[in-house]
């Protein structure tokens, strides 16, 4: 393909993305399939990387991440992000009606109300309509430049559009992650063994200041926008700014509503305050603000907030309800969830039945008896916590909860490990919902991808002792699935097609699916392309796992251990069997020169410009070979920050030269 050829499809394949990306976002519509876009993003992200002085500044492209960050530029806000003045009390809402009043001598007036959102405070700047700064609140003067993690979120235009836009101007909003994600992202923990979040606004924030872009935007953080700032915006009113920004593209909650006075905000406000349950994000209560532009400039500023506006926040709905009894769950890393028995009650705008107790050392401090009246709250949680037991209502009927000893599902002795705040039941082999969730955890879409099977159909498979293992799925025959309740001729060729058309799976989906514990999709990314093969990871040593990207002590342990079971041995050999991909795909860099010819390097530590996995490209890109250690044979380690002190030691005493990140630089310059 000549450049201008490539000019042009680029042009066609950004105007594509743009179109669809806006549908889905901003118009809540469809045309095609999450595989059909994805393939346009890749088909664009091809001709960019054949053709890089093509690539474009709003490319759609940059949604997907892949930029690293060591360190967060700071900027000085260029106007201060103030905090708001709260109150949770209707009558001090008309103490600040009545100091507007006041402060503009009388002078008629309306407010702004909008919903008050639970995640972070983000500024955005725009120049020549480009996206150019992301800066976090920070201490409300000073703040980090996010821009590659929020280039991330899809429903923030990288380019605004359209007549008379100021050269430069400012947008703020709430950057979120919606409870559907917050949701799937738990699972995804839990499945594979770690601890879930606590609540979406903290992993919201934390997802921000990420290193890694493109583990940001498999996150899926949102956005809202609330706020216009700049010198030649040409509006007079909060109301205007608002409209305007819509009208550029930027995606503003419709829960908006212009109010002529304090007795209309309160009809907002009691509106809200059941109705907030069903959005898609959290809330906690509702910011106030007047809405000309000049009385706000009259009424001005304290020290710490401004005296135009104030947020109204709900108290957290609390209900007492009795502690009916504790079941407890077995997840398929054998991982213990008790569960709280509730008398129904309602909270929140829905019926609440269940709470979780996370783990033992919760119940201990709740100090939980069954009988127990509880206080259940919603406020901020995607999941009905217990936060206290009302121990006026406490009688001598009651009994104090003891965690069990035994698996609920097999009887096993559970086991806790040192540093571990869960019980697990170690029958992984034997335990009917572990066997049962990690066929469910192989066929999942980011896996085997098997959406053929679901979990009701796995169950019956084990219930007819047709499935025990992954590997059992592949010698499944029409004549077994017809056994299945409600399976015909065709559903049954459906799900061996699903069978077989899972054998092309990449070798890091089938790595993923396996289901090492704490192997999650990104963990197996990386693991495949850097052993290349399952042999060469099966055969791996401790410290030689310990070298792999994003690979820590509890990986590096996990991964070691399962490789060296029998049983995982003789599954794998199955998988291999059936024909599964245990090779990566991945493809090498190509090569630039030869300047590193015949020379060998190990990598240790942190680095300002590179993450490891890019000095490794660069080095076989320019001829040169990475060891995994350090040996007599060694040329170089390439030393970054916070290397390993044993690594060095071992360099210097066998006489390998120790060079800076500047000096393998130097090299291939």
């Amino acid at each position: 393909m000549s450049p201008s050829e490539a000019k042009k499809k680029i042009q066609e394949l950004t105007d594509q993305v743009n179109y669809h990306n806006d549908l889905y976002y901003q118009k809540n519509k469809t045309e095609i399939s999450d595989f059909e876009f994805d393939q346009l993003l890749k088909d664009l992200e091809q001709l960019e990387k054949e053709f890089p002085e093509l690539k474009q500044p709003d490319s759609p492209t940059q949604r997907v991440g892949g930029t690293i960050t060591k360190e967060f530029a700071s900027v000085v806000h260029e106007y201060p992000m103030l905090s708001l003045g709260n109150t949770y009390s209707p009558q001090e809402l008309e103490d600040f009606d009545g100091r507007v009043a006041k402060g503009l001598d009388g002078d008629a007036y309306e407010y702004f109300c909008e919903l008050k959102f639970d995640g972070v405070s983000i500024s955005l700047i725009y120049e020549n309509g480009l996206l150019t700064r992301g800066i976090t609140r920070g201490d409300g003067v000073r703040g980090d430049d996010v821009i590659a993690n929020v280039k991330t979120i899809r429903s923030l235009p990288l380019k605004i559009k359209g007549k008379n836009i100021p050269a430069k101007f400012e947008v703020r909003g709430e950057v979120f992650l919606p409870k559907k994600v917050f949701k799937q992202l738990n699972k995804e923990r839990e499945d594979i063994g770690e601890e879930t979040y606590a609540n979406a606004r903290n992993t919201a924030s934390g997802t921000l200041k990420m290193q890694d872009s493109s583990e940001v935007a498999r996150r899926k953080l949102d956005c809202f926008l609330y706020y216009l700032l700049g010198e030649e915006n040409n509006v007079q009113t909060h109301d205007e700014a608002i409209h305007k920004i819509e009208s550029w593209g930027f995606q503003v909650s419709p829960t908006y509503k212009k109010c002529k006075n304090i007795r209309e905000v309160l009809e907002y406000i009691a509106h809200w305050e059941k109705k907030r349950a069903d959005l898609p994000l959290e809330t906690d209560g509702v910011v106030i603000k007047v809405n000309s532009l000049d009385q706000q400039e009259r009424l001005g500023f304290t020290a710490k907030s401004p005296r135009w506006a104030i947020a109204y926040k709900y108290k957290a709905e609390s209900i007492s309800t009795r502690l009916n009894g504790i079941t407890y769950q077995v997840g398929r890393t054998g991982a213990v969830t008790p569960v709280a028995e509730l008398e129904p009650v309602l909270l929140a705008g829905t019926t609440v039945k269940r709470a979780s107790l996370h783990n033992a050392n919760e119940i201990a401090r709740l100090d939980l008896h069954i009988g127990d009246y509880v206080f259940v709250e919603k406020g901020g949680e995607i999941i009905p916590k217990i936060t206290s037991v009302d121990l006026n209502r406490r009688s001598g009927h009651t009994k104090a909860v003891e965690y069990i000893a035994e698996c609920p599902e097999c009887g096993t002795a559970l086991v806790r490990k040192e540093g571990e705040a869960n019980h697990y039941c170690p029958n992984e082999k034997g335990c009917p919902p572990q066997i049962k969730g990690k066929i469910e955890h192989f066929i999942q879409r980011k896996a085997m991808d098997i959406d053929s099977l679901g979990e009701k159909t796995i169950g019956q498979l084990y219930d007819l002792n047709l499935v025990k293992t992954p590997a059992d799925l592949y010698d499944l025959k029409k004549e077994d699935l017809l056994r299945l309740e409600g399976f015909k001729d065709l559903s049954s060729k459906n799900v061996l097609d699903g069978i077989e058309a899972s054998k092309a799976a990449p070798f890091e989906a089938v790595l993923f699916g396996i289901g090492i514990r704490f192997v999650g999709k990104t963990v197996a990314e990386k693991l495949a392309r850097y052993f290349k093969t399952i042999d060469n990871l099966a055969s791996a040593s401790y410290e030689q796992l310990l070298e792999a990207p994003e690979v820590g002590e509890k990986i590096a342990q996990s991964v070691f251990d399962f490789f060296r079971e029998k049983e995982s041995q003789k599954e794998i050999e199955r998988l291999k069997a059936a024909g599964l991909q245990f090779e990566s795909s991945f493809k090498e860099p190509e090569k630039v020169s030869s300047s590193l010819a015949g020379k060998s390097f190990v990598i240790s530590g942190t680095f300002q410009r590179y993450e490891r996995d890019q000095l490794k490209d660069l080095i076989i890109a320019h001829g040169g070979k990475v060891l995994s250690s350090v040996s007599g044979k060694l040329d170089y380690l390439v030393a970054g920050d916070n290397m390993g002190p044993a690594k060095r030691e071992k360099a210097e005493k066998l006489g390998v030269k120790i060079i800076s990140e500047e000096e393998f630089e130097r090299m291939i310059a």
